[in-house]
Parts: C-alpha cells; sequence; structure tokens
C-alpha cells in the first residue's frame, strides 16, 4: 500500500490540489460579496469526493476498460440515457436544459460522457490504429461522437459540441489519419456550421458570436465580456488582493465561479497569480503528456491523450472568453470553476492516469 503511494506521480497531484485551491479561493471570495457560501460548501464536498474517487482509481486496474467491450458500451449507453432523460427531466436553467436536480445539488451528464468517450475512441482506435488508411473507420467513429453531440446540441450546449469535436478530431490524428481525408473532414465541419448557422443555432448564440464580431452596445449582448475585460485590466501586475476584487465581490462580472472565473482570478491576483495558473496547468499537461509517451500499448496512450485535448480545449476557449479573443459560449476552467460533475470527472480520470502509470 505505502509502495504503491510512493509510486503515484506526486507532482500531478499537487498541481491539481492547487489548482482546485485558486478555484475554491476565488469561489469563497465571489461568495463572500454576496454573503452566500452555499456553493462554497459544495465544492468543498465535491473536492472531497473527488480526491477520494482519484486515488481510488489510482489503484483500480485500467486494463478493465480495454479488455472489457461491453462495459464500455453499457457506460456509454447509460450516458445517453442520462443526456436523453434531460429533455424530460431537468429544469430550464437560463434556456439550457443541462443539469439534473437532486435536492440542492446538480449533476451533469456531458462531463460524464466526455471521459466514456476518452475511453470507448482509445479503445476503438487501439485495435484499429494499423488500418487508419480505411475511411470507415472515420465514419463509425464518428457515430459514437454524433448521438452525443446531437443530443447536447439540442439542449442547447454548444460549448460542449465544440469540445466533443474537438476530442474526436485530436484522437484522430493521434491515431494517423491521413491528411487527404483530414483536409475532407474539415471541410465537411465547416459545411455543418454554415448549414447550423441559418438553420439550428437559436438566436441569441448568433447574438453573442455577431457581438463578439461586431461590438456595438456594451450594455446588452457585450456586457458579460466587456466586465470580464474590465476585470482583467484592473488586477494589473499583482491584482487587488485576494477578497478585495471590486468587480468579482460587488456583482459587475457576471458568473464569477463559473464562466469567468479566469477574469476573477486575474482581478485579485494580477498577472503574477494568472502566470501561477497556466504554468500549474503546462505542469500537469506535461505530466499526462510523459504518462502517454511511456505507455507500452495504444489504448493508454490514447487514453492520455483524449485527457490531454479536453483539458487544452477546455482552457484555451474559456480563457479566449475571458480575455475577449473568443465568443462566450459557456466553458468552465477544469479544476477551477464551481461545479461537482466537472470536477470529480477530471479526477477521476487522473487517478486512471496514475493507475496507468504505476502499471507493470
Amino acid at each position: 500500500m505505502f509502495k504503491r503511494l510512493k509510486q503515484l506521480d506526486w507532482i500531478l497531484i499537487v498541481c491539481a490540489f492547487l489548482l482546485i485551491v485558486i478555484g475554491l479561493l476565488s469561489i469563497y471570495s465571489s461568495s463572500s460579496g454576496r454573503n452566500d457560501f452555499f456553493n462554497f460548501q459544495k465544492q468543498l464536498i465535491f473536492f472531497g469526493v473527488g480526491i477520494f474517487l482519484m486515488f481510488f482509481f489510482s489503484f483500480f486496474d485500467w486494463r478493465i476498460f480495454k479488455e472489457n467491450s461491453y462495459l464500455i458500451l453499457i457506460l456509454y449507453f447509460i450516458c445517453i440515457l442520462g443526456l436523453v432523460g434531460l429533455f424530460f427531466l431537468a429544469p430550464e436553467i437560463r434556456g439550457v436544459q443541462k443539469w439534473y436536480k437532486v435536492g440542492s445539488f446538480s449533476i451533469d451528464p456531458v462531463e460524464f460522457m466526455k471521459i466514456i468517450l476518452i475511453i470507448l475512441l482509445a479503445k476503438y482506435f487501439s485495435m484499429r490504429h494499423i488500418e487508419m488508411y480505411q475511411v470507415k473507420h472515420i465514419i463509425l467513429s464518428g457515430f459514437y461522437i454524433l448521438l452525443p453531440v446531437s443530443l447536447i446540441f439540442f439542449q442547447p450546449d454548444f460549448g460542449s459540441v465544440i469540445i466533443l469535436a474537438a476530442l474526436w478530431v485530436g484522437i484522430l490524428i493521434a491515431s494517423g489519419i491521413k491528411l487527404r481525408h483530414f483536409l475532407i473532414l474539415v471541410l465537411c465541419g465547416i459545411i455543418i456550421l454554415t448549414l447550423s448557422w441559418f438553420f439550428l443555432i437559436k438566436d441569441y448564440q448568433k447574438e453573442r458570436v455577431i457581438s463578439f464580431l461586431f461590438p456595438a452596445d456594451p450594455l446588452s449582448a457585450g456586457w458579460s465580456q466587456n466586465q470580464a475585460e474590465i476585470a482583467i485590466g484592473s488586477g494589473g501586475i499583482l491584482g487587488q488582493g485576494i477578497f478585495n476584487g471590486s468587480q468579482t465581490r460587488y456583482g459587475f462580472l457576471p458568473e464569477p465561479q463559473t464562466d469567468f472565473i479566469f477574469a476573477a482570478v486575474a482581478e485579485e491576483t494580477g498577472l503574477a497569480g494568472v502566470t501561477v495558473l497556466l504554468l500549474l496547468y503546462l505542469v500537469l499537461i506535461v505530466r499526462i503528456f510523459k504518462v502517454a509517451m511511456a505507455s507500452q500499448s495504444n489504448f493508454p496512450r490514447l487514453f492520455c491523450i483524449g485527457l490531454v485535448i479536453i483539458l487544452i480545449s477546455q482552457i484555451f476557449i474559456h480563457v479566449g472568453m475571458n480575455l475577449g479573443i473568443l465568443p462566450i459560449i459557456g466553458i468552465s476552467l477544469p479544476l477551477v470553476s464551481y461545479g461537482g460533475s466537472g470536477l470529480i470527472t477530471i479526477l477521476v480520470s487522473l487517478g486512471v492516469i496514475q493507475s496507468i502509470k504505476n502499471s507493470p
């Protein structure tokens, strides 16, 4: 037991722990401004559950996923049922049916679908990596993505659609897709996006993109992004001090615990704090990538790469939204933003990474 604990990648664990602590401090700060600490208390519970599960899966044999196709498919269809159930059982919150309400807690099945898709795609391509020249494997793997993406799109949750699409394309590239096939895939993606803009995307989603491309009234569609930029700019080099951010504490910054937590951290800790935050992510990702490169087979390698793709995609989009270089599509910052489903699933994934690292 103690020998196995010593073999864990403690640098990875410490990085994840520090990122969560940064998030907790920011959530506490924005909670104190409203004198409502319920979200902070819930995040502490999620933290405890997530850490327990991370260590549990660190001692779990990851080969169960590699060797049991039926288990993966069962988990996949359970997640699909969870996504379907949202349309019938989930309350509409800010125009989105995204969370199940269980008492005071919310469950987001999309976060669980992310990790199951990483496992499923790693399993699929690890068995067919020498056949990637065949178009049928691109099409068949696309069907596994198409079903959850379609359900998520109509919640609507366009941000998660982009993350899952990035996961699929990223694993295709890592598996050795031909350049010609990749370019055809990109062309198909452009066509689908164009048709979606005219026939599927809702007006308020279009308004977010239009207000980003052509800023007009800062008091309407551009309000959130302007407030985020003000918060980041007011942080300066060293920040206004933890628990002293005026934009965050007094409610000017919208969603400071989720979509705009990067801006909240930047306001209170400045460029110095943001640099530490991004360096922690960099070390975390490098450690995961190191495990991928040391893996002796394709399944664990693709699992690690899949998690890296999820992390990089979410970090890039979240920071881009906050800096005003990307439109607002509602992406949380991994391990930092408030939310139990996202926090727990990432910690479980890190536990599987530890299991892969320590396997003979």
